[in-house]
């Protein structure tokens, strides 16, 4: 009936909608039979990263090259019920013991771990150390008040384009290292993260060593009044 009233008056829809006294949007109303791929998808991913919420999962959707208008997404994730807070403990994935064995060759594995300490005017940094397993190079030191997840990429990627790409790293389990968009950047890389068990930091040994080095012979060995003089003026 609209199709034929805007074809024989040459109308619009917004005119025919108001001629026969119907909603316009009505028009653009779709079945909600549609929506179940979306559901499959939304109830797909909740499985895989149950603790993620909907523009992390909507990200992921979209990196599968679904172009779903992220409208269209969040209503049928609101009418699933996952938009409730859910409360619970986040718990760690199981750990599983890797032994440490020094690779035979560079680029097999890296270790890296966060250091903290102070400048004279009492303000804390951070150092991000990352080392070749197979003969204990230090690869980077990098130094900030600050280094999230974001951070830690762009220095591994800063890295590997001069040294290559790495099979695997070994870390623990902070939050910057289990973050989506690390783990994420290196599954893309086809880099293994290899997390130690909780507690249990012999099973990051090399890098533990090294960090007690560089904590005796720099960190407290120096008085640093800026992070400039940490980055340039002792560490390179």
């Amino acid at each position: 009936m609209f199709e034929y009233v805007m074809e024989e008056h040459k109308t619009s829809i917004s005119r025919a909608c108001r001629v026969m006294s119907y909603s316009r949007s009505g028009m653009y109303c779709q079945s909600r039979r549609q929506d179940e791929p979306v559901q499959v998808k939304l109830r797909e991913w909740a499985v895989r990263k149950p603790t993620e919420g909907f523009w992390k999962l909507f990200g992921k959707i979209r990196k599968e090259g679904l172009q779903w208008n992220h409208k269209r997404v969040h209503r049928v994730y609101k009418s699933l019920g996952m938009n409730l807070k859910r409360r619970h403990k986040r718990r760690l994935p199981e750990r599983v013991k890797s032994p440490l064995e020094q690779p035979e060759s560079i680029n097999r594995s890296w270790s890296m771990d966060f250091m903290s300490d102070v400048l004279t005017s009492g303000r804390r940094f951070r150092t991000l150390n990352i080392i070749d397993d197979h003969n204990r190079e230090a690869l980077v030191i990098e130094v900030d008040t600050s280094l999230p997840a974001a951070r830690v990429k762009r220095v591994l990627e800063e890295v590997i384009a001069w040294r290559g790409r790495p099979a695997q790293m070994r870390t623990d389990n902070g939050p910057e290292f289990i973050a989506a968009e690390l783990s994420d950047w290196c599954e893309g890389q086809q880099i293994h993260l290899q997390y130690i068990q909780p507690g249990k930091p012999t099973q990051n040994a090399f890098i533990e060593r090294f960090n007690g080095s560089f904590r005796k012979d720099v960190l407290d060995a120096y008085l640093f009044s800026s992070l400039s003089q940490v980055s340039s003026g002792y560490l390179r």
